[in-house]
């Protein structure tokens, strides 16, 4: 029997674990190769579809509750471009210079993470 103290969650508990016998190859029994399975590779993140330059990111994790702008328009720095609800508040996401609306990448009722990619600007 093996004693172990665990902690968990701050709460600390003595384990007594009992081996219950043992797992063994007998010497003459055949020994067989084992070919690992072969590894796929990661698949590749998709890449952002923005056509401009200038990035426009979530601030917070939300869903998209207004698109304020569409693609062609003008904006100022400070404009809002959409609306994120975030905790049952609206908070608007504005540009963050002086340009022209690109893309748009989200839609109504998307919900995004923190630092998504929403819109692009040129």
């Amino acid at each position: 029997m093996k004693n172990y103290t665990i902690t968990v969650n701050g709460n600390v508990y003595d384990v007594t674990v009992e081996e219950n016998g043992s797992v063994a190859t007998p010497a003459s029994a055949p020994r067989r190769a084992v070919t690992p399975a072969p590894v796929a590779a990661p698949a590749a993140a998709p890449k952002a579809a923005g056509a401009g330059s200038i990035k426009v990111e979530a601030g917070a994790a939300g869903k998209i509750f207004k698109v304020e702008k569409k693609v062609g328009d003008k904006v100022s720095k400070g404009d809002a471009v959409l609306i994120l609800e975030a905790m049952k508040m609206e908070i608007p996401v504005v540009a963050p210079a002086d340009g022209t609306v690109a893309s748009i990448e989200v839609s109504v009722g998307d919900t995004v993470e923190s630092g998504a990619l929403l819109a692009t600007l040129n």
